[in-house]
């Protein structure tokens, strides 16, 4: 794609997403979501494959499918409140749709059939912006509506999220499409936590965005995005598929590293909150999507392919791994013991 090109697609991903996250008129935040979907589209479909071309379509008609029902939601809330403020959402009916519109544009369960197969379809630097970038301003909706939400509802979809999540993942070869299940099943902790405490579910999403940051950056520098080509890359650069394990188990939630602050904290806010069997639930259901992440990481680390005629050994490469990928691995995997300072700025 044309540099130019690509930097005012950039250009408009961000001024959308700061219009959303910035406006307190329902219009305004309508604009952003808009101007978002329109910025992602040509990143979706510019290999010109016919995969990608698909992808872009199914991305375009559920986003504008969800952007309408935001703007219907936000017309009836001001027609019979007469407030076009976002916080100021209370009419029941606006409420339900909204949740239903920005369950839609996240992938929660059972609007998430869109999802897998547009990541599938989208080269990984793109499929890295719809996972982790383009959820920043429906989340943001969510959060400044949050004390108006039906807590069973969103206690629903959350349940459904986290188990579909962990058991549509479990039989998949690419790569794109497990992290895809992954964010179904990451989406379903942060809704489920979301009336309780809005900030945890904030957080749960900055980690969560730093962690698939990790992992999809590292797939992109070893170009790879099957479970086959992903056991025999581990001669191209072994410290780097070293680091992508321990990325991979903290995105499991396993202790001591860093997803597992979110998951523990969501888990003791539930349990204060009296729900008690909701938590052991969630809980359960996320050993669904740790099967498929031990399977990554087995197949990250493992040193011999089963059909060693069948694949070619890459060639180790010289050139050293990127300060970002450093960084974020770095913070991907260590910052548990610095959960108390993350809980006071919280």
């Amino acid at each position: 794609m044309n540099p130019q090109a690509n930097l005012i697609f950039i250009a408009s991903l961000l001024l959308g997403t700061t219009i959303t996250i910035s406006s307190n008129h329902w219009i305004m935040a309508w604009t952003g979501l808009e101007i978002n979907t329109l910025a992602i589209l040509p990143l979706i479909s510019k290999s010109h494959h016919p995969r990608a071309i698909e992808a872009a379509t199914k991305y375009f008609l559920t986003q504008a499918a969800a952007s309408a029902l935001v703007l219907f939601s936000s017309m009836t809330n001001a027609w019979h409140t007469g407030q076009w403020d976002i916080t100021q959402l209370t009419h029941p009916t606006s409420c339900l749709i909204l949740t239903s519109a920005i369950a839609m544009k996240l992938g929660l369960v059972p609007f998430h059939f869109w999802f897998p197969e547009v990541l599938q379809g989208s080269p990984l630097t793109t499929g890295l912006i719809l996972s982790t970038a383009m959820k920043l301003p429906p989340m943001t909706l969510l959060y400044m509506t949050s004390s108006s939400l039906n807590p069973t509802l969103l206690t629903t979809l959350a349940i459904l999220s986290a188990a579909l999540g962990g058991w549509m993942g479990l039989n998949q070869t690419q790569i794109r499409k497990i992290l895809a299940f992954s964010s179904i099943s990451h989406l379903g902790w942060m809704a489920i936590i979301l009336i309780y405490n809005p900030k945890l579910t904030l957080l749960n999403f900055y980690l969560y965005a730093v962690m698939t940051t990790t992992v999809f950056l590292t797939l992109n520098t070893t170009k790879v995005l099957k479970l086959s080509t992903l056991l025999t890359a581990w001669t191209k650069a072994p410290s780097l598929n070293t680091m992508l394990l321990l990325t991979l188990l903290s995105l499991a939630g396993l202790p001591p590293l860093t997803g597992f602050l979110p998951k523990w904290l969501i888990i003791q806010e539930l349990t204060k909150q009296d729900m008690a069997p909701a938590a052991t639930l969630i809980s359960l259901l996320s050993l669904l999507s740790l099967f498929f992440y031990l399977r990554l990481a087995y197949c990250t680390t493992i040193t011999l392919p089963p059909h060693t005629t069948n694949h070619m050994k890459q060639w180790r490469t010289n050139k050293p791994t990127s300060t970002a990928i450093a960084i974020l691995t770095t913070v991907s995997v260590m910052l548990l013991p610095a959960s108390p300072m993350i809980l006071t700025i919280v």
